[in-house]
């Protein structure tokens, strides 16, 4: 039974593209994913990988995103459209109510493990563990590819502004997945969850292509809550396999810089901004800023002004120490 999505007017005008893939998205959909065993051929070299390097308190955060049913909504917080350390200060934010609500819903479905049941009552030792717990998985699972994650999600947003100039937003929704069906001001949605209304009522919705959103479009549990309409992107042939040479080289550039000016090093190989190289390392954007600012003082990167932006390159050291070609001499 499918969803349905009901858009007054101001809700025509309030539909965005996400600017960004969401790291508190992508860790829900890929925990769900690591442990499915669907799509072999897209996810099962990501999977051994993840497995193989997986620790204890990155495991134990698996069993609130069980690879059926609907993980808890505070796991993705709006927050996240910042970067990971917005969204997981938002989680360790969020309020009672919204812990009781989730926490009972999931329990619903399986057995909670013995560390996560005092989620339900806010307690703060619990929230730390979880937090903790979710930026090790960040680290393992998604990090070392998330720049390739980042370049799949940039040619669809591509894409959905080139429609654009065909379509309006709503149009444009009807069009992104085959279990997405726009009949003017309903739009509904085959994603499996049973029948029920959602009415925007001026809110708007985010559209967000994903990477690891497998099979069907998601949406939050709480139609109450700010609406985020997930599809799963189109992949390329080689998935996440252009990725793997990070494997290889990420570990000793994270020992030599750190894993975070590692990671902004990395996705200098193309000239952006300040915001866009916050969003690929999943970083804020005053944590972005300063870790360029010690890249550029080591000569790395480079930095020049472009009206209200600062564009950041890498320099030819910079690419050097990518595996790129050598320093002249």
């Amino acid at each position: 039974m499918p969803s349905r999505i009901h858009f007054s007017a101001d809700d025509h005008t309030r539909i965005r593209l996400a600017r960004a893939p969401d790291p508190m998205w992508g860790a829900r959909l890929s925990m769900q994913v690591l442990q499915s065993t669907d799509a072999g051929l897209v996810f099962g070299r990501w999977r051994r990988a993840v497995w193989s390097r997986l620790g204890p308190s990155a495991r134990a955060v698996l069993a609130l995103a069980p690879p059926l049913g609907d993980p808890p909504d505070f796991l993705t917080p709006a927050a996240g459209e910042g970067g990971l350390e917005a969204g997981i200060a938002a989680v360790l934010a969020t309020p009672r109510p919204r812990l009781r609500q989730d926490m009972a819903r999931l329990a619903r479905r399986q057995p909670l493990p013995p560390w996560a049941r005092p989620l339900a009552e806010g307690d703060a030792g619990t929230l730390h563990r979880l937090a903790d717990g979710l930026a090790a998985y960040h680290r393992v699972a998604l990090a070392p590819y998330w720049a390739r994650v980042c370049d799949l999600f940039e040619a669809e947003r591509t894409a959905n502004v080139r429609r654009l100039a065909c379509a309006d937003f709503s149009e444009l929704l009807g069009g992104l997945h085959g279990d997405l069906v726009w009949r003017p001001p309903v739009l509904t949605v085959h994603d499996g969850r049973g029948d029920r209304d959602v009415h925007l009522g001026g809110r708007g919705i985010l559209v967000l292509p994903s990477f690891f959103c497998w099979g069907r479009p998601r949406l939050l549990s709480d139609p109450g809550l700010p609406q985020v309409l997930v599809y799963p992107m189109p992949r390329a042939a080689d998935g996440l396999s252009r990725s793997a040479g990070h494997g290889v080289r990420g570990p000793s550039l994270g020992c030599l810089l750190g894993r975070t000016r590692a990671a902004i090093l990395e996705s200098l190989t193309a000239e952006r901004t300040t915001t866009e190289v916050a969003h690929r390392a999943g970083v804020s954007l005053a944590t972005a800023s300063h870790h360029a600012a010690v890249l550029r003082e080591a000569g790395l990167i480079a930095s020049r002004r472009a009206g209200p932006c600062v564009l950041h390159t890498a320099t030819p050291l910079g690419h050097a120490l990518l595996g790129g070609a050598p320093v002249a001499t």
